[in-house]
């Protein structure tokens, strides 16, 4: 329990500060930080499972604090929703439909792209 709540607050600050420097680079009315946050997230979970089921063993209690714990953390699926209903309420259907459907396509393509990179360095 202590590991994934350490991983969870490491994985939390690393958000904020990737929001942070998204917004600085790309300061528009879309939610650019929190797409590339669970793009990013997924990516870096499909690595991670890859990883632990194809090349090396770890433990429950380090695959906890990385999965649950600081990419639980990392990834804003909680913010994702409510920059949805954001976009929504003010009017923005198109991009609110847009960022849904680049949301969810994109983080699972990028959790895909994840496994067959370590799948394809596995050999």
């Amino acid at each position: 329990m202590v590991l994934v709540a350490i991983g969870g607050a490491l994985g939390a600050a690393a958000r904020y500060l990737t929001g942070i420097g998204v917004a600085r680079v790309l300061a528009t009315g879309f939610p650019w930080s929190t797409l590339i946050v669970n793009v990013a997230g997924s990516f870096l979970t499909g690595v991670l499972i890859g990883t632990v089921a194809l090349k090396y063993a770890v433990s429950q209690h380090v695959r906890a604090f990385l999965t649950t714990g600081f990419l639980g953390g990392f990834t804003t699926f909680s913010a994702f929703a409510l920059d949805f209903a954001v976009l929504i309420e003010r009017g923005r259907d198109l991009a609110a439909m847009a960022y849904l459907m680049a949301s969810v396509m994109l983080a699972i393509i990028a959790l895909f792209a994840g496994l067959w990179l370590i799948r394809a360095t596995a050999s």
